[in-house]
């Protein structure tokens, strides 16, 4: 019945969606032909999720993930070509200037160094190591306040939720069989810290294509989130205080401060403002160097694990140049114009002003999205360039675009049950995923403190263009 409901929920809203995007009349003719342009997103989005609940249906794990985005896009990209009234040659051309777009072709490099980073951090002990003295500063009485801190701080340095999700969750489990606290708000426990490092980390794959499509650099941005995601964390301990039970003692635990050094050493280069390329190469040459000195890491396997990691993002490296191309020939055949237009249009009921109905719009554009297709990243790359043009249409500086795009994104990854993180929480718990979706109080507590600042900016309008 739970399948049922969120399949229903999902469907939905992709059709209320689609009504309000294709059901009215739109005055100016042009732009009216632009909203054919956006078929193939929606004939993406169709496969995606009509496979996804096919395999859910069939009880397989994992389900939203067993058609690989980058094949289900394919259909699209041909519908595209179809719908093209420039020549074969030239829309091919088109759709290559969008795979070699400066900015998407930035982007993937950068997911392959993260990748590079990543392995190799986790492969040198860094991500045990880390977890370890974290859970050995953990007071009894704070353990769901501890254990949201730590999963903020392991999934800000590693900058990925589904890998921290994957080191915690064994641990989580453990300490809620340990201590008698609910699986299910255990679970949403760290689902909140993990979603607090996707969202935020310089690394994450979220903030990678954020402000690459928004045209930000990454400490522009991670210091506008930062003003939203840290009064939400704060609140959110508190939260999670409360709901904490009288513990006497933890199970002790061990970790080597120094595997733990180069997630510390990236996240502080990076606030610095140096460029990412320098950053992600000092962390990969520190983490082998800690893993030689402290873990025995042998060296001569560098190579193979940074390659490791390479294959870690490529799923996300072939989709982001094929996104890229999609999205080139729909902007040429006025299809993010329409997407614009009508979204702005639903945005400004909400807001006469332009900077603040701009701003609800790419919330809402993230969100809606996400929901549909389950990824945040990809709803990222999906919608980036449409959020970009309602940025400049509102005035709004690429960096707060940039993190309302990744802030709506992330909440909605955290809130979905049929997401890959409350999946992998849900077989790890042997739960629900739908069991843990009412404890993950950040994801709350963030919308509302994202939307309470796009509402503060409307009522004091003379600090919008600061």
């Amino acid at each position: 019945m739970e399948k049922i409901t969120c399949s229903v929920t999902v469907l939905q809203v992709v059709f209320w969606t689609s009504k309000r995007l294709f059901g009215d009349h739109v005055s100016n003719p042009s732009l009216s032909r632009g909203k054919y342009a956006l078929l193939p997103l929606l004939i993406f989005l169709a496969l995606f999720l009509g496979a996804g609940f096919y395999y859910q249906s069939q009880d397989v794990d994992y389900a939203f993930y067993q058609l690989p985005a980058p094949v289900a896009v394919l259909p699209a990209i041909l519908l595209a070509v179809w719908l093209s009234r420039e020549s074969l040659n030239q829309t091919i051309e088109g759709f290559v200037r969008g795979v070699g777009h400066p900015n998407i072709i930035t982007m993937c490099l950068i997911y392959l160094m993260a990748g590079a980073f990543s392995s190799v951090a986790s492969i040198t002990g860094g991500v045990d190591a880390t977890v370890a003295l974290g859970l050995s500063v953990i007071p009894a009485q704070l353990l769901l306040p501890g254990l949201f801190i730590l999963g903020a701080f392991v999934s800000t340095a590693m900058g990925t939720s589904m890998g921290t999700l994957a080191a915690m969750a064994p641990i989580g489990l453990g300490m809620a069989d340990a201590t008698g606290i609910e699986p299910a708000l255990m679970a949403g426990v760290l689902m909140s810290g993990a979603i607090f490092g996707d969202n935020l980390s310089i690394i994450s794959d979220t903030t990678i294509a954020a402000t690459r499509t928004q045209g930000c650099q990454m400490r522009e941005k991670f210091v506008e989130n930062l003003r939203l995601a840290l009064p939400a964390a704060i609140i959110t301990l508190v939260i999670t205080g409360f709901f904490t039970p009288i513990i006497q003692t933890l199970p002790l635990t061990e970790g080597n401060a120094w595997l733990a050094l180069p997630y510390l050493l990236i996240l502080g280069l990076a606030v610095a403002g140096l460029n990412v390329f320098a950053v992600l190469t000092t962390g990969i040459i520190v983490s082998a160097g800690m893993g030689m000195w402290q873990a025995d890491y042998d060296i001569s396997g560098l190579g193979q694990d940074i390659y490791s990691g390479f294959g870690q993002m490529q799923e996300i490296f072939i989709l982001s140049l094929l996104i890229g191309g999609l999205s080139e020939l729909m902007r040429l055949q006025g299809g993010l114009e329409y997407l614009v237009s009508r979204i702005t249009t639903l945005a400004r009921k909400l807001s006469p002003d332009d900077t603040a109905s701009h701003s609800f719009a790419i919330a809402l554009l993230s969100s809606l999205t996400n929901l549909c297709v389950a990824n945040n990243t990809v709803s990222i790359i999906v919608s980036g360039e449409a959020a970009r043009q309602l940025a400049e249409h509102g005035n709004i500086p690429p960096q707060r675009s940039a993190s309302l795009l990744d802030i709506f994104s992330c909440i909605v990854q955290g809130l979905i049950p049929y997401g890959a993180q409350a999946l992998l929480l849900g077989a790890s718990f042997g739960i629900s995923p739908v069991a843990l979706i009412p404890y993950v109080f950040y994801c709350y507590v963030l919308a509302l403190v994202a939307m309470a600042f796009v509402g503060w900016r409307l009522v004091r309008p003379q600090t919008l263009h600061s």
